[in-house]
């Protein structure tokens, strides 16, 4: 028996499952068949482009979480996703960057902990997620200005990746790209203004 994340698995897999002639099943590890995409800009706020594509696939059935790491607002968090189109799960930090000032982050030592605590759980959260096999396609907004920040630690990340269940595609997106990652993606795309 082979379980898959997906309901549509690649025509290519087909040696997932071979049966011998005494009945037996010898099982193999089922290959993944997403990309790793990374989405590079210069400036925040420039991914409108992916927001759009989420949507899309979201409304042609296609199972789609989004979670963006450094911008959040009142009443957001992993206990209050938002559910469009019936296949997007939007996820925002409960405490973020976004919501004060740089400088009031780095005066105040019990706000910044609160933020990075609450990254920190979005993380964990995308983790699992992650190695689920339960979405189609994953967004990670700006988690690449947390790994920049020591929010989240890179070899947590590549780690992750390198173990998920995922039959789409993983996107990740920032303003700086660490060269491991950089090996590992299938595409890299620098957005200019």
């Amino acid at each position: 028996m082979v379980i898959s994340s997906s309901n549509s698995y690649s025509k290519s897999n087909s040696d997932v499952i071979k049966i011998n002639p005494s009945n037996k099943i010898n099982v193999k590890r089922f290959t993944q068949n997403g990309q790793i995409q990374i989405y590079k800009s210069s400036f925040r706020g420039s991914y409108s482009s992916i927001i759009s594509d989420c949507l899309r696939n979201a409304s042609l059935g296609r199972k789609v979480l989004l979670v963006q790491f450094m911008k959040g607002g009142v009443n957001q968090g992993i206990n209050n996703k938002v559910r469009l189109c019936d296949n997007l799960t939007w996820v925002r930090s409960s405490h973020s960057f976004d919501q004060y000032h740089s400088a009031e982050i780095e005066n105040n030592e019990n706000l910044k902990k609160s933020i990075h605590q609450s990254t920190f759980e979005l993380w964990n959260f995308c983790k699992k997620e992650l190695l689920s096999g339960e979405n189609d396609q994953i967004i990670l907004d700006e988690i690449l200005l947390a790994i920049e920040r020591k929010i989240i630690d890179k070899d947590d990340l590549i780690s992750t990746l390198e173990n998920r269940f995922i039959s789409g595609d993983v996107i990740l997106t920032g303003t700086d790209i660490p060269k491991d990652l950089l090996l590992m993606a299938n595409q890299i795309t620098e957005l200019r203004s």
